[in-house]
């Protein structure tokens, strides 16, 4: 199996990352309340964001090395949101 049939193509992954953001649009218009609409906002950040790093960064075919070094931040920011969580819900 080639290359070009195992990943898919540019214009693809950009055909999905104009779709999540239309879908990001969308949301900010539909009657939920304001705390979903940023979460699902969000949510599709992050997905777009994965769609860039995995295809047009070319870190699908990295090791899994690259992604330990990239998760740390990430645990270590959902670890300071979660010890922040108490003082912005109660205003200290």
């Amino acid at each position: 199996m080639s290359d070009e049939s195992r990943f898919p193509s540019y214009v693809a992954i950009w055909s999905w990352l104009v779709a999540l953001l239309v879908a990001a649009l969308f949301c900010a218009y539909v009657p939920f309340g304001k705390a979903l609409a940023i979460f699902l906002i969000f949510t599709l950040a992050v997905i777009k964001a994965f769609l860039v790093a995995r295809h047009y960064m070319h870190l699908r075919t990295e090791g899994l090395l690259i992604y330990a070094i990239a998760g740390v931040p990430v645990l270590l920011l959902l670890g300071l949101t979660l010890a922040l969580v108490p003082d912005i819900i109660f205003r200290r």
